[in-house]
């Protein structure tokens, strides 16, 4: 609890009213996200005596007793009130507690995201996410069997590919944006399209989010627009390979590193484009409906992406910002010039951003559609 890559978590949780959040997790993450404001539990799971871990090997065989550090997250607070949902954000982390969590007799909800349902069941039952990981669709499909899990989708696409993939019953499914705080994020400065022409990226730098497709395209992109330059916001395995594809085609590009949510404000404030060109990996892992295009859009920022879920559920096309097929790196120069070139069209995008961000994608709009589905799931709906 709770690396910088998982705001969401955090915002949904400070942004509730008529019910409460305790975070739970193994361990505080080392420069992680601050958790001022919120109340949170460190679950111990090791065994500290042979006799704990005797008990542990009982309850996962037959149910109980319940160890200590499972007993005390069911403890009534200081009101008096006993927790009435269990919300587990990634089906992968979902299935990992299974053994435990379906003990406590919750109501479990687990929003599907991204990498957790559109990675393909054949390369995790391959080993290739680790041996430890080559049974999760198995126990994925068993786990949505029981009666108290439902899930929630952060797109459309998610579902579907729920659905279609890991076969899970469409009655249990239901689509929830994750909403952005957009008085937090809102315009500021210049409008996008006065501003000097920065484009902007952020998001680890692994596959499914396609720099190199950026980087590609910008090498076209400068031929037009000399001083146009890309921000990358965001580390990862592929950095170094970026850096020198970069270097290679003499585009100018800022890695930046990965940076808190309040730089990445900043860096809208003064960025013309946000751009993310994404793509489906190799293991079948695409975006859910990445939330950075919502803040941009919050923002006033026109958003160009080829983003599964995004290009179609989180921007509107040819409106708000551009969509373009995934892994084109000409289409997506074109959009980008045509943006770059057109200060009117630019202005025109960023407020039809803002509008589009604050009337379906405000926190505060998204978290009462969360809230009555927690007090359904209690009231014992699916």
């Amino acid at each position: 609890m709770l690396p910088l890559s998982e705001t969401f978590v955090r915002q949904q949780a400070l942004h509730l009213r008529d019910w409460r959040a305790t975070l739970v997790g193994q361990r505080l993450c080392p420069n992680g996200l601050s958790l001022e404001g919120l109340d949170y539990q460190v679950l111990d799971l090791v065994p500290a005596s042979a006799a704990e871990a005797l008990g542990w090997r009982l309850y996962r065989r037959l149910g109980w007793p319940m160890p200590a550090a499972l007993s005390r997250l069911m403890a009534p607070d200081g009101d008096g009130e006993r927790p009435a949902v269990a919300h587990v954000h990634f089906a992968t982390d979902a299935v990992q507690a299974w053994p435990w969590l379906k003990g406590l007799g919750l109501p479990v909800a687990v929003t599907l995201h991204g990498y957790d349902i559109h990675t393909r069941p054949d390369w995790w039952e391959s080993g290739q996410g680790g041996e430890h990981m080559r049974d999760y669709p198995q126990r994925l499909r068993a786990m949505a069997q029981d009666p108290r899990v439902s899930f929630i989708a952060v797109s459309e696409a998610v579902r579907a590919q729920a659905i279609a993939a890991y076969g899970i019953d469409p009655e249990k499914l239901h689509t929830l944006f994750i909403g952005v705080d957009t008085q937090a994020f809102s315009p500021s400065g210049l409008p996008a399209g006065e501003r000097e022409p920065h484009i902007l990226f952020v998001g680890r730098q692994v596959e499914k989010k396609g720099l190199e497709v950026l980087i590609r395209a910008m090498s076209q992109v400068h031929q037009r627009f000399p001083q146009a330059r890309v921000k990358v916001v965001g580390d990862g395995p592929l950095r170094e390979r970026m850096e020198a594809l970069a270097q290679r085609l003499d585009v100018p590009v800022d890695f930046l590193g990965a940076q808190p949510s309040h730089v990445v404000r900043e860096l809208l404030a003064t960025a013309k484009i946000f751009c993310l060109p994404s793509v489906v990996s190799q293991s079948g892992d695409a975006e859910g409906l990445p939330i950075s295009i919502l803040e941009a859009q919050a923002c006033g920022v026109p958003v160009v992406t080829s983003a599964m879920g995004g290009r179609d559920e989180g921007i509107e096309p040819d409106r708000s910002g551009f969509a373009f097929p995934e892994g084109d790196p000409e289409a997506l120069a074109a959009q980008l010039n045509r943006l770059l070139g057109d200060p009117a069209l630019c202005n025109a995008m960023g407020r039809a951003a803002r509008e589009l961000a604050t009337r379906k994608f405000d926190i505060q709009v998204c978290q009462r559609a969360l809230e009555s589905f927690y007090s359904a799931r209690a009231g014992g709906a699916r």
